[in-house]
């Protein structure tokens, strides 16, 4: 009887981590299985439509949608739908970008400082807080607007202000980290400060960082689409979300469609990233729960 009831709290362990092994699973199949669709709806889309992104045809200046049309056209009569396609590569892939470059750069800084003794800590972390004294929009505009209005320029911008939040929490879990049993004893065995940077502290910040990194997509997509709202980010005739609402602002009670598509892009966009996001947040969580049972 002692046998029995001393094993099943490790039954119930197993089981619960079982569980979870197939709900994490189950996500990510189901994740790839969604972007494989949409980038099959993406490649149909590119091929299928007649339209450029730049192709005017002022016959049919801001039409409705219809069978020819799907979104109808702007005030150029370029299609709506194809530049939307055109534009998800612009926003979408700018945003990756920004954010891909911005997360190398803090888990750089959050790792120096995080490991490499409170002279490093103090100096990166007083730099990282100094950026942190400004909004990140107000001081990408500005440097936008320094810089001068342009692509490059927009995104030079997002970098700066976007690789703060990463170095941050990678110092906190680097520091948190470096006192892990594991990891003292990679130091006596004379392991060098990279090998273990690479063996043991990035392997535990993943989820994390990984969780951060899609918050940060989001908010790059909107920043990208608000800096090319006000003009100083893709300049046209580039098809850019946020480019688009601009381009049919002047129009938003005559043809409301031009800049309604364009804004159920962003929004659709943006929420689905967060969503995925919430829920890997919600896996790596029950993950940690369940390791400290």
């Amino acid at each position: 009887m002692s046998t029995a009831l001393d094993s099943l709290p490790a039954e119930q362990q197993d089981l619960r981590s079982q569980n979870h092994d197939t709900a994490a699973a189950r996500f990510l199949r189901s994740l790839a299985f969604g972007l494989a669709g949409l980038g099959v709806l993406i490649v149909a889309g590119f091929a299928l439509t007649p339209y450029g992104p730049t192709d005017p045809d002022f016959l049919n200046r801001l039409s409705g949608p219809s069978a020819a049309h799907w979104f109808g056209t702007d005030q150029l009569g370029r299609d709506i739908a194809t530049r939307l396609l055109y534009g998800g590569l612009w926003s979408l892939g700018l945003a990756f970008l920004i954010t891909t470059v911005g997360a190398l750069v803090g888990v750089i800084v959050g790792l120096a400082a995080g490991h490499f003794g409170r002279f490093a800590d103090v100096g990166l972390m007083r730099v990282t807080d100094s950026f942190f004294a400004f909004p990140e929009l107000i001081a990408a505009v500005t440097i936008a607007g320094v810089l001068g209005p342009s692509t490059t320029n927009m995104v030079l911008a997002l970098i700066l202000v976007s690789w703060m939040k990463f170095a941050r929490l990678v110092r906190s879990l680097a520091v948190s980290i470096a006192h892990r049993d594991f990891v003292l004893q990679a130091r006596l065995n004379g392991l060098p400060s990279w090998l273990i940077l690479w063996r043991h502290v990035l392997p535990n910040i993943g989820p994390s960082l990984l969780v951060l990194w899609t918050n940060a997509w989001s908010r790059s997509i909107l920043s990208i689409s608000g800096l090319s709202f006000l003009g100083f980010g893709v300049q046209p005739p580039h098809a850019e979300w946020g480019a688009m609402l601009l381009d049919g602002k002047s129009y938003m009670q005559t043809a409301p469609h031009v800049m309604i598509f364009p804004g159920l892009a962003i929004l659709l966009a943006v929420l689905s990233i967060n969503l995925i996001g919430d829920r890997l947040r919600d896996l790596f969580a029950s993950q940690d729960g369940h390791l400290s049972d």
